[in-house]
């Protein structure tokens, strides 16, 4: 395979059932093969796209002391702005060659929820930000939920399964800025190989290459896909809940060549996550004689918090 597989979201949506079944299929074994897509057909316009990038470049390009009065201490990083090199790949003690910043959940109709997670953080200086931030927050969850259904179907659930636990879930909007390259990385990648955490990851177009995927010989495979189609990948979470059955593949954003170090890079990926209580217990559809349970129980918000421990983002 020498790139990722593309789907067409609007198959799923269609009346079609045929179409419907094909996009299932697709989506099913391309996360059992490789644990990558690219989707088009979702809810996130090209305006929206530009006039986030253009509010996320205009927030990176604020003083550094501006931009550190958002650093908000003891919540592991949730919400606004987490500064250059303080999160390093699991195991990995260099930190990784970027800045980001973190929109959250704005729960609507659970007050013990909207008590839980942390509020989000407002850029004063930036007035349009939040706003575009949030719309699409809205637009990149909207087509989370959609996917999850085709993948509850592929797996032998209900349809809906995902639904409850992930509306009003404690998924995260991250624009990065990966700054230009001043000196020798010395061990440090813009993003060191890792997994991530949450059930699913959708990725809006990068402003430059450096994205790779491993296959499962070991090969790194560049990511490349088409403006209006979003990356979509298997994390952690919905690997431990399938048993193994869908595959949480390990990614890495490399260095640019020499040249190319003088230039920034800007990604935004949406983390999908449930909301705390739900168990991510393998599920019995994905245990066999040929595929025992490989994982204890836990809760997703259990799972959490001890990732972000070994992220260097939580004490």
């Amino acid at each position: 395979m020498k790139n990722i597989p593309s789907v067409d979201l609007s198959d799923f949506l269609s009346d079609d059932s045929k179409r419907k079944q094909k996009f299932i299929k697709e989506i099913g074994e391309a996360y059992e093969e490789i644990g990558f897509v690219a989707l088009k057909g979702h809810f996130l316009s090209d305006d929206l796209t530009e006039s986030l990038y253009k509010e996320v470049k205009n927030f990176f390009n604020l003083p550094e002391e501006i931009k550190e009065s958002y650093e908000i201490e003891g919540i592991g990083g949730q919400r606004g702005y987490t500064s250059f090199g303080k999160e390093s790949a699991k195991g990995k003690k260099e930190g990784d060659l970027k800045e980001f910043w973190h929109f959250g959940q704005e729960v609507i109709g659970n007050e013990k929820l909207k008590a839980e997670y942390p509020k989000n953080v407002l850029v004063n200086e930036i007035p349009n930000f939040n706003k575009v931030g949030m719309e699409t927050y809205k637009k990149l969850e909207k087509t989370a939920i959609y996917v999850l259904r085709a993948l509850a179907l592929y797996i032998g659930l209900e349809e809906n399964y995902f639904d409850k636990f992930v509306i009003n879930g404690n998924s995260i909007l991250r624009p990065i800025h990966y700054p230009p390259i001043k000196g020798e990385p010395k061990g440090a990648e813009r993003a060191a190989a890792h997994g991530d955490i949450n059930l699913i990851t959708l990725l809006m177009g990068a402003s430059a290459s450096g994205l790779e995927v491993q296959n499962k010989k070991g090969e790194w495979i560049p990511v490349t896909a088409l403006p209006e189609q979003l990356v979509i990948n298997v994390g952690d979470m919905l690997e431990r809940l399938t048993n193994n059955k869908l595959r949480s593949t390990i990614h890495r954003v490399v260095n640019p060549p020499k040249e190319d170090w003088g230039k920034s890079r800007f990604s935004i990926p949406f983390f999908t996550h449930p909301i705390g209580e739900m168990p991510l217990n393998c599920l019995p559809e994905c245990i066999d004689n040929m595929h025992p349970k490989a994982y204890e129980d836990i809760t997703a918000g259990e799972f959490l918090n001890e990732r972000l421990r070994e992220l260097g983002l939580l004490k």
